[in-house]
Order: C-alpha cells, then sequence, then structure tokens
C-alpha cells in the first residue's frame, strides 16, 4: 500500500468524504449521517477533523470536538472509521496519533470516547493499542437505534473511555511499534485459554474469569456461562467472542453474551476495578484491573 498521509479536513469536498465514509463503514442511513454542515461548525469552533490518504484517497478519518468529562474539559471523540479495502494496515492507530497531537497542542490532556463492548477488535485497538482506560457503562445509550444496535431487541450498550493523552501509559503506546496480538502483558498468564489451538484448552490462567464460555461449545455456536460475582485479587477476565456478529444466526445469542458482559463489568466497575488492557486471540478477553494494585 501506498504512503498514507494524515492531515486536517477543510474543505466541502473533505466534508463529503466523511459522509460517504460513514455510508460504506457503518451503513447509516441518512438519518443517522453527520452531515456536512456539522462538519463545517464543528471545525469553526475547536474541532479536530482529520483524514487519513493513501496517494489521493480518502481512506479514514477521526473526529472529535471540545466537551466535558465530569468538570474536566476534554476532547470528545466521535468518529473513527477506516473504509474496508484499507483496513488492517494500521491506519486507525496512524489518526489516533494525529489526534492526540492535535489535543496535546490544543491544551487537553483528556480525549474520550464510547465503543460497544462486544465488539473485540475495537476494544483491542482502544486498550491495548492506544492504552485507553475505562470504568463507565452505558446501558442502552443511543436507545433502540436499528444502525447502531448488533441485532434486532439488542439494546445499544455502550463503554466511555478515557485517554489521558499525556500519561506515561499512553506515550509508552505511541512509541512502541505494532506487536502481535498475543505479546501483551497478560498473554502468557492466560495463554492456554486464549491462544490453544483445542476448543477446550487445560492450562489454567493467571488471573480468575468472571464470564467465560460454557463449556463444549464449538465456535460459534458458543453460550457464556453465568457471570462470577464473588472474584477477588489484581486481576480479573471477562470473555468475548473474537467477532459477535458471528453467533446473529443463532436466536438470542447476541443478548446473552452482552448481558453476561455487563453483568460482570458493571459489578467489577463499582468495586474498585477499571479496564486496564485487552487480550485478542481465538478467545478474547478483556482485563481488569483493581485500583491501587
Amino acid at each position: 500500500m501506498d504512503k498514507v498521509n494524515v492531515r486536517p479536513l477543510r474543505s466541502f469536498g473533505d466534508y463529503e468524504g466523511c459522509v460517504e465514509i460513514q455510508r460504506e463503514v457503518w451503513g447509516h442511513a441518512d438519518l443517522d449521517i453527520t452531515p456536512v454542515h456539522q462538519f463545517c461548525i464543528s471545525v469553526q469552533t475547536g474541532a479536530v477533523l482529520l483524514g487519513a490518504f493513501v496517494g489521493k484517497k480518502l481512506a479514514g478519518y477521526v473526529y472529535s470536538f471540545p466537551a466535558a468529562f465530569g468538570r474536566k474539559h476534554c476532547q470528545h471523540s466521535d468518529h473513527l472509521a477506516v473504509l474496508p479495502d484499507y483496513q488492517g494496515y494500521g491506519i486507525g492507530k496512524k489518526l489516533k496519533q494525529a489526534q492526540r497531537e492535535e489535543a496535546l497542542r490544543a491544551g487537553y490532556d483528556l480525549v474520550t470516547w464510547t465503543y460497544d463492548p462486544m465488539q473485540a477488535r475495537n476494544a483491542n485497538l482502544n486498550l491495548h493499542t492506544l492504552g485507553a482506560v475505562g470504568k463507565t457503562y452505558l446501558d442502552d445509550f443511543y436507545g433502540r437505534t436499528p444502525s447502531l444496535s448488533l441485532d434486532t431487541g439488542v439494546p445499544t450498550d455502550r463503554l466511555l473511555v478515557e485517554w489521558w493523552i499525556k500519561s506515561a501509559r499512553v506515550r509508552r503506546k505511541m512509541n512502541r511499534k505494532d506487536e502481535p496480538p498475543d505479546t501483551g502483558r497478560f498473554a502468557a498468564a492466560v495463554k492456554g485459554r486464549a491462544f490453544a489451538a483445542e476448543v477446550e484448552p487445560r492450562a489454567k490462567p493467571g488471573a480468575p474469569a468472571a464470564v467465560e464460555r460454557k463449556p463444549g461449545g464449538k465456535y460459534p455456536d458458543i453460550a457464556p456461562a453465568r457471570p462470577i460475582l464473588t472474584l477477588k485479587g489484581p486481576h480479573i477476565l471477562v470473555e468475548l467472542p473474537k467477532n459477535i456478529r458471528d453467533l446473529k444466526p443463532l436466536p438470542g445469542a447476541i443478548g446473552r453474551w452482552q448481558k453476561a458482559v455487563r453483568t460482570a463489568l458493571k459489578h467489577y466497575f463499582s468495586h474498585g476495578y477499571r479496564l486496564e488492557d485487552f487480550i485478542f486471540g481465538e478467545r478474547c478477553y478483556y482485563v481488569l484491573k483493581k485500583s491501587g494494585s
């Protein structure tokens, strides 16, 4: 692939390109698309809108605007989208790096955003690659909006994450070259569970799991076991299906996984844990860390 160049988007043509990317990446109807006039006023009043170009082609963009997290002024990142043909080349990370630099220049030290907690690839980018953290679970945050739901009748739950862009944690992530998904800090502890070839790995992990698939299932025909809400210790794991949309042909499967993950995350957030990392492999896990550990 040609070299990727990231630059601010400032013209009507740029904004129209963002509209087209929304249609292609998310399949949104016009009612759910952020329009050109919104980009016009947002950029004029402090938004960060950056595009990634491969040659002359706008391959993706990132969009954030001034907001508040409690009493803290921040940028809230509302869009990160890369065209399907350009996914898998690190363009999303390049856009977030450029967004961080723009936010730092404008005097911010925090960027927030929401994402669907059931999307494993997004969780891996947000927590493992970028170094965001979080402890805010938002039930059915966007209401029954079909374009934002994983399946008919499934609530639009979201996690709100915090990206502390001046922190040593984030600086390390930004300076680190891309690493394979199984070389993260907790991979060795869960290697038998997360990366073994067999469906039911025998090795026991170093951290307990609050949510995990029931024994005996073969992907994608898997179901979550009942969440365990009595765990202690510095780290707790919560499993996700690698691709939640693979479960769509199985009636109710997505909803059952969402309910299990929601129950576990909200419980442990209320007991002093936060999102700390993500393990992405044949089996995928949130890593929650106890405050102060």
